[in-house]
């Protein structure tokens, strides 16, 4: 592959994109409420959704060409792809490689991601009381997600926990789930819940914010403001401290909708079918895949690429309290 000028992902705002999230799948094996409907939802065919080769191709590009840093592979549910481990291998030596997952299946996997170059799993668990965690994800597999977690910190892997408080379902366990992570020696990010549901039911004012989050732990904790720059991090980070003092570690609150870190995004998006999102909030799109299917050179994809960049919008929008929803939701998009 000929390495192309130095030319970043800059857009038209004065931010520059290195943060790659690549969706492998659209396929998840959990029904989340806020995700997706019971009945799942129909998704892009096969043959529509990007190759291992393809896939490695664009991450390729991103890396050596755009000015990409970090990448990680999302979905769905990206343990569903069975190439996965034969994906991370082959884009592990172009640069730091993470996954996010809902860690089933990951148990058996661990190892082989951790032997291929992956670093570290971000594990989507909402709540650790297995009645609401049935509730939340439609599926009864609490134990097969925390077996998953055991599987990767036994591999070495890093994990993180991301989790979403749906109001009058897991909040009040929320203290409960924080400290169970920090038993764990495990890093958990509460995420206000997004408009990215497909059947459109998002009400702002039913959603729990950042400061609601806040409150809810400062029952049992204390909370302090990490020191240091966020770099472009979507997680206000903060120091977790007993009441008696003592450091018992470390969360991170991404207030997508309320405390808006627009103005400091570096990511950009691609989902499984090979469309470059410049924003979760946005629906305009770019088609790379089309056009590396039908021959285009890897500077033609790279203008493309930067093309779509100069059309991320400033923010989202989320100080009107009308925002309207995606025309895909989150499984579709990729997180």
């Amino acid at each position: 592959m000929i390495t192309l000028p130095a030319m970043g992902l800059d857009d038209r705002h004065g931010r520059t994109a290195v943060d790659l999230r690549v969706s492998l799948t659209e396929r998840c094996n959990l029904r989340c409420t806020y995700c997706m409907p019971a009945a799942g939802l129909p998704v892009t065919p096969d043959e529509s959704i990007m190759s291992a080769d393809e896939i490695v191709r664009l991450v390729e590009l991103a890396v050596r060409s755009l000015g990409v840093r970090k990448v990680r592979f999302t979905g769905g549910e990206p343990l569903l792809r069975r190439d996965l481990v034969d994906v991370v291998a082959r884009c592990s030596g172009l640069t730091e490689i993470s996954l996010t997952t809902n860690a089933i299946g990951l148990a058996t996997r661990a190892e082989a991601l951790r032997a291929a170059g992956l670093e570290r799993v971000n594990v989507s668990l909402d709540t650790v009381d297995p009645e609401a965690f049935a509730l939340v994800t439609r599926r009864p597999f609490l134990s097969r997600v925390i077996e998953g977690i055991r599987a990767a910190q036994d591999a070495g892997l890093g994990v993180k926990v991301n989790a979403v408080l749906l109001r009058g379902v897991n909040d009040a366990l929320a203290v409960d789930l924080l400290r169970w992570c920090l038993e764990r020696d495990i890093e958990l990010r509460f995420i206000e819940q997004m408009p990215l549901d497909p059947d459109h039911v998002w009400k702002r004012e039913e959603m729990i914010t950042a400061s609601e989050i806040r409150a809810l732990l400062g029952t049992a904790f204390v909370l302090e403001t990490a020191r240091g720059p966020r770099d472009g991090a979507p997680a206000e980070r903060y120091v977790v401290r007993a009441h008696s003092g003592e450091i018992l570690g470390s969360i991170g609150i991404i207030a997508s909708i309320t405390e808006s870190f627009c103005g400091d995004c570096t990511r950009t998006r691609l989902t499984a079918d090979g469309h470059v999102r410049t924003c979760l909030f946005s629906d305009d799109e770019t088609d790379l895949l089309t056009a590396l299917r039908a021959g285009a050179t890897d500077g033609e994809l790279a203008r493309l690429w930067r093309d779509a960049m100069l059309k991320k919008p400033r923010d989202h929008g989320s100080d009107d309290v009308d925002i309207l929803p995606t025309l895909r939701g989150m499984s579709a998009i990729g997180g």
